[in-house]
């Protein structure tokens, strides 16, 4: 009977991989295609960051909403739903390409319209590993879907995205919205139903009551309240350069736009080398000591970037950066999906990433701002790497008497209430 219910837990997270995979590659696409098309516009590093912050501003205004919204309804069902709008919405501005008709403004807010409904696919599928999982590991589940990300924005996405584009304009956003609309198809075949509780499902509370039981619990909690501190800042501070990433390859590196994606692929192989490694490391040093070293790594790859103008030590530099990032995002949501109980998954996520994600639309504008005043979007990779080294200093301390280990660590978190973060 467990081989078979293990057999089922597998067929199930197959299928949420497939269709994470499939979404991910058309929105890697997608998000190497917008900013070159925002290229041909404007290289006002300002609304290039804008841009960034439009994408992600949906993050800070609903993600506590959509992970209310992903403990009430089925999540298997939003999933669909939200990337058939990401579909829709993405067809319709390789259409606008295509005519001829585009604007920076029309750029905007298509960027806004496919974040909005990512606030909702992404904080359902998050929610969704817990149960698709039953008895196997947190870690390699997770590790499985940040790779399916990285594989398909970074590693293949970006580059599909960039040659695309060079071809035709309107080619990659065609490719992204097919891309949407199969991850929304392949979920079809995700069997069962996947509501947060089944009292959830019944008797449904406000949605102003739920948001504050998520906000509540995890005041509530110091370790993940330390934790969802540390990203947060981590978020912003990386999102000072990630904003610029296009104008450091184009202008500082002096990249095409076509090998502006190969840039990115490197970025792709550290970040699925860092999916790989994860469990591995969390094994041999612990937890704590991945996203300490995690974040160190970070450093020492944004500040480098910083310092170099050879586009093949940047692209190894900005490899480290995806690896390390990508092994803390593992241990982070990891974290959440040990100690966060299962009908309050969606709302705790929402708050993490109200926070976290919410974070990134404002380190692009002052990235934007910095580069600005700074000259140069190389300066502003090396402020943000000098910045992220003492963000590593500050978890080290922030962290030091929690052990981010199993189950059996939740009670004494949730038992430890002090005054610090």
């Amino acid at each position: 009977m467990n081989e078979a219910r293990n057999d089922g837990n597998g067929r199930r997270l197959r299928w949420l991989l497939t269709s994470s995979a499939t979404s991910h590659l058309g929105d890697g696409i997608g998000k190497v295609a917008l900013p070159l098309l925002a290229t041909t516009l404007t290289r006002d590093p300002v609304l290039i960051a804008g841009l960034s912050a439009t994408q992600f501003l949906p993050w800070l205004l609903f993600a506590a909403v959509a992970g209310a919204l992903v403990d009430r309804i089925d999540r298997r069902r939003a999933m669909i739903a939200a990337n058939t709008a990401r579909a829709v919405a993405v067809g319709a501005l390789a259409v606008m390409v295509a005519a001829g008709g585009m604007t920076i403004w029309l750029v905007y807010l298509t960027a806004l319209i496919i974040g909005t409904a990512e606030t909702i696919a992404d904080s359902a599928a998050n929610a969704l590993i817990p149960a698709v999982v039953g008895d196997g590991s947190l870690d390699a589940a997770n590790s499985k879907l940040q790779a399916c990300e990285i594989v398909g924005q970074t590693f293949l996405g970006g580059p599909v995205g960039s040659l695309t584009f060079a071809l035709f304009a309107a080619f990659p956003f065609i490719l992204n919205s097919a891309g949407f609309a199969i991850a929304a198809a392949v979920l079809l075949g995700l069997a069962g139903t996947y509501r947060g509780t089944a009292e959830t499902a019944v008797r449904p509370a406000k949605l102003r009551t739920e948001l504050a039981d998520g906000l509540r619990w995890l005041r509530g909690h110091p370790l993940l309240r330390r934790l969802v501190v540390v990203a947060g800042v981590l978020s912003l501070v990386s999102e000072l350069a990630q904003a610029q990433l296009v104008l450091y390859a184009l202008q500082d590196l002096h990249l095409s736009d076509a090998t502006f994606g190969l840039f990115a692929f490197v970025g792709g192989i550290g970040g699925l080398a860092g999916a790989g490694v994860a469990p591995r490391l969390v094994h041999a040093t612990g937890r704590r000591a991945v996203v300490v070293g995690g974040i160190v790594c970070c450093g020492i790859g944004f500040g480098g970037m910083g310092l170099v103008r050879s586009p093949v030590a940047g692209a190894a530099l900005f490899g480290l950066f995806a690896a390390a990032v990508v092994a803390v995002n593992v241990v982070l949501a990891t974290a959440r999906h040990t100690l966060v109980p299962g009908e309050l998954l969606g709302r705790v996520l929402g708050v993490w990433r109200t926070v976290v994600w919410g974070a990134i639309p404002l380190g692009a504008l002052l990235g934007g701002v910095l580069t600005e005043a700074l000259g140069t979007a190389a300066r502003t990779f090396a402020v943000s790497g000098v910045v992220m080294l003492a963000i590593a200093a500050f978890a080290f301390g922030a962290l030091r008497r929690f052990p981010l280990g199993d189950k059996s660590d939740s009670a004494a978190a949730l038992t430890h209430h002090d005054p610090g973060l």
